[in-house]
């Protein structure tokens, strides 16, 4: 919660005793300190990871190259959680891309690769039962070789719960696309534990990525019940 502070407390800032001063555009406030959880996933730490070395080697570029990667961002557009289109600078674009290259084992580019856009995959079921939980595609591209499937999940959600995409996250290694039902049921119970009648929904997001050039497919989303 917060509160306005009296005129006593014009310049203060920082956190003290279990509440935090401070400032946003010019209005003064005093809050309830946060602490923040000390705990992290492994996923957590493997996406930190991921970013600092791309950080890394964003800085051991050479000026020749990141006049190319910046060049390359003013052809390409962004997409902000909102849906809107925007602009993204040259290492927006490098991390963008080299994310989902290292994510699927590969190594971190230095040159712009050549996009040509990955085409979204088909829609898929979840048969989701107390013993199994599979994915399965009616239709893959035909070819396949430098593709990679990006399943994510939320964690079981309750009966009340009617959009909860926003939560899903990664929860195994990227897949091969097939047409043949994928089991996905011991992965996804040891990250987020098994749905139960009492959480019996869970929310999926699912794409392609080019591995060659980090290129990500369109997001399609559904969401599968515990059946009896």
């Amino acid at each position: 919660m917060k509160y306005v502070p009296s005129i006593a407390f014009e310049e203060m800032s920082g956190s003290a005793k279990g509440v935090t001063a401070a400032k946003v555009k010019s209005r003064k406030y005093i809050r309830n300190r946060g602490y923040g959880g000390s705990t992290r996933t492994s996923y957590q730490a493997s996406v930190k990871a991921v970013f600092k070395r791309l950080s890394q080697a964003w800085q051991s570029l050479t000026s020749a190259q990141i006049l190319v990667w910046n060049a390359a961002a003013n052809t390409a557009e962004g997409r902000s959680v909102l849906g809107t289109k925007s602009k993204i600078s040259g290492c927006n674009l490098f991390m963008r891309l080299n994310y989902w290259v290292v994510y699927c084992g590969g190594q971190i580019m230095t040159a712009v690769p050549t996009l040509t856009g990955v085409e979204a995959p088909a829609d898929a079921t979840i048969a989701l039962s107390s013993s199994a939980m599979t994915f399965t595609l009616p239709s893959i591209p035909s070819d396949v070789s430098n593709l990679k499937l990006i399943i994510q999940a939320s964690e079981p959600q309750g009966n009340g719960i009617t959009r909860a995409y926003s939560k899903a996250a990664a929860f195994a290694d990227p897949y091969t696309p097939v047409t043949t039902a994928i089991d996905i049921k011991s992965a996804y119970d040891n990250k987020n534990g098994a749905p139960s009648a009492g959480a019996p929904k869970v929310f999926f997001k699912y794409f392609y990525v080019n591995t060659t050039t980090g290129e990500k497919s369109g997001e399609k989303m559904l969401s599968a019940v515990l059946s009896a």
